[in-house]
């Protein structure tokens, strides 16, 4: 396995979940901090569906990352004490390999026939990192949204790591509605008539039905009582006024588009096909045939569980229901029922709740 700059490279044949395989794939990554003996300060995060790796800022990469308040010098993720370590989800469009990537087999990019994709190959491309890094034993895996999920599979697939679980707004697997959501949020994508089935120009991308998307995702990324408080009824400007006849009247319109627009160009359609259905695949259950017997196979010292009670898209009854489950087996487990108002998105942005919690499991 070859490692070069926050990526390693598999060497073969990776072999996907559901079939198929990929050819010597890359798994990109980001670190901070200095490893300690066989890793026993190393913590593995894996992200929600469309972060990068690049979860905080660094000397190499001074920009600021979507966890740049959780991981540093001093922080709840000390880099002074821990060896962090966050993976760039196999299948995503920023540095691992992915639908978007160019296929050896075909010197062409593989676009749709990419193979299907699962949370359990995300978390194969994780390890595949530990074992190019020379670690054989974790601190802690953390996952958030989507990440939650593959940090399950990555500790019921990898017992013989051991550590503890940080799971923040995730589940055991998805309920209906958040399946009914990102399907419509996928069928957005596809009927829009420059998706070509998946054989768009990567200059001229299906671009309507991404904002589409967006916009729908975000709706439950958030919760309705945060925009009741900061947006109400307020109108928009008539300077900033659109042209359309039927909508735009209103701030949290604009707020939405704006939101849209800042996504669209910046993540690949294709990619976003396969993470979303990645996430409504994964059922916990199946690694052992019920939710008791999977998590009879989790080897962990202790297990942190952290919801939101406005979350729409992973409900607090989820959370109990993991940290039930846990508990079954992990004598010291935990649940913490944040009450913040911003939704799912609250662990990126409600850093006064989060912080204080995440410290303490940490300490």
């Amino acid at each position: 396995m070859m490692v070069e700059s926050d990526k390693i490279k598999v060497d073969g044949r990776f072999v996907m979940h559901r079939g198929g395989y990929l050819e010597s794939p890359t798994v990109a990554y980001e670190t901070w901090g200095t490893l300690r003996g066989n890793g026993d300060n190393a913590i593995i995060v894996f992200t929600g569906l469309s972060p990068s790796a690049h979860a905080a800022s660094s000397p190499e990469n001074p920009s600021a990352g979507w966890w740049e308040d959780m991981i540093g010098s001093g922080l709840p993720l000390d880099t002074d004490r821990y060896f962090v370590i966050c993976i760039n989800s196999l299948g995503s469009c920023y540095g691992s390999t992915g639908p978007a990537s160019v296929n050896p087999a075909t010197g062409g990019v593989y676009r749709t026939g990419f193979p299907v994709l699962t949370l359990e190959d995300v978390a194969e491309g994780g390890f595949a990192v530990l074992r190019a890094l020379g670690i054989d034993h974790i601190h802690t895996t953390i996952g958030c949204s989507m990440g939650g999920m593959t940090a399950l599979a990555f500790c019921v697939r990898h017992p013989e790591l051991g550590g503890r679980l940080l799971s923040i707004s995730s589940a055991t697997r998805a309920l209906p509605f958040s399946i009914a959501i990102r399907s419509l949020q996928r069928e957005m994508i596809v009927k829009d008539p420059k998706w070509a089935g998946g054989n768009y120009d990567p200059g001229d991308p299906p671009v309507v039905g991404q904002r589409l998307a967006r916009k729908m995702g975000m709706m439950t990324y958030r919760s309705p009582r945060e925009w009741e408080q900061r947006f109400g009824r307020e109108r928009i400007s008539l300077e900033m006024h659109s042209d359309e006849q039927f909508f735009g009247d209103f701030a949290v319109e604009s707020y939405l588009e704006n939101h849209a627009n800042k996504f669209t160009g910046q993540f690949d359609a294709n990619c976003y096909l396969y993470l979303s259905r990645a996430s409504d695949l994964f059922d916990f259950a199946e690694h052992g045939g019920s939710l008791a017997a999977g998590f009879g196979r989790l080897t962990l010292d202790s297990a942190m569980v952290i919801g939101v009670e406005t979350d729409l898209l992973f409900p607090i009854r989820q959370q109990r229901e993991l940290a039930q489950g846990l508990s079954a087996v992990v004598a010291d487990t935990e649940l913490v029922e944040l009450d913040c108002i911003k939704g799912h998105d609250s662990f990126l942005v409600e850093m006064d709740a989060f912080r204080p919690v995440v410290s303490r499991y940490f300490e």
